[in-house]
């Protein structure tokens, strides 16, 4: 998810590729909470409990979740952005939640964006490589547990379908997600990436 910065927040970012120490507290602060919420959604599952999905989520939050930011950051900063993350934490604590209801709202914050006369094409391009990063990631894990077994193999699955949840999720054309601005810049490349998405999110038979 990205988001049109506060020009207060303009005040305190400067562009630059590196971190600050706020940036990467927010970012670990969301990746445990999200990596919590996945593990108490997904452990329900009879196959392993929720220590078996803490781990697992942990691991591949961890790279579905900081890669799908960090697309965002970069691609930001090739249009010439200021760019940082941001944790939003009512955003976390509704992830908590919702993981108690048997779904999950993932949004964790957001990348924080600002540059004068943002194009719809630029925003649109910054708002994508998100999901396609957790799409390329979802990819890779399930080939992964296709030449697995045991503990790797179910890791590896659960990593491919948070990865293809976490794009899914993104990809919705509602408020400030990234399927907001996708769609408003090209909606025949909303629609591919969204359905793709959707199939690998709940058509495939993985785990929730």
């Amino acid at each position: 998810m990205d988001e049109p910065i506060e020009f207060h927040e303009y005040n305190e970012i400067k562009p630059r590729m590196s971190f600050s120490q706020k940036e990467l507290r927010d970012i670990f602060i969301a990746w445990i909470v999200l990596s919590l919420a996945f593990a108490m959604l997904i452990s329900g599952n009879a196959k392993f409990g929720f220590q078996t999905a803490l781990i697992a989520s942990f691991i591949t939050v961890g790279t579905g979740f900081v890669l799908h930011e960090l697309a965002h950051r970069f691609v930001a900063l090739k249009f010439g952005a200021i760019a940082e993350f941001r944790a939003w934490m009512a955003g976390l604590v509704f992830a908590i939640i919702t993981a108690f209801l048997g779904f999950l709202f993932a949004a964790p914050g957001a990348v924080y964006i600002f540059k004068d006369n943002l194009t719809a094409r630029e925003n649109g391009i910054i708002s994508i490589a998100g999901p396609l990063t957790n799409l390329v990631i979802g990819f890779f894990f399930l080939t992964t547990a296709l030449f697995s077994s045991g503990m790797l193999q179910t890791i590896f699955l659960i990593g491919s379908q948070i990865n293809f949840y976490l794009g899914f999720f993104n990809m919705l054309p509602l408020f400030v997600l990234d399927g907001k601005k996708v769609f408003d810049w090209n909606k025949g490349i909303w629609a591919v990436t969204f359905i793709a998405l959707l199939f690998l999110s709940f058509g495939l038979p993985l785990f929730f």
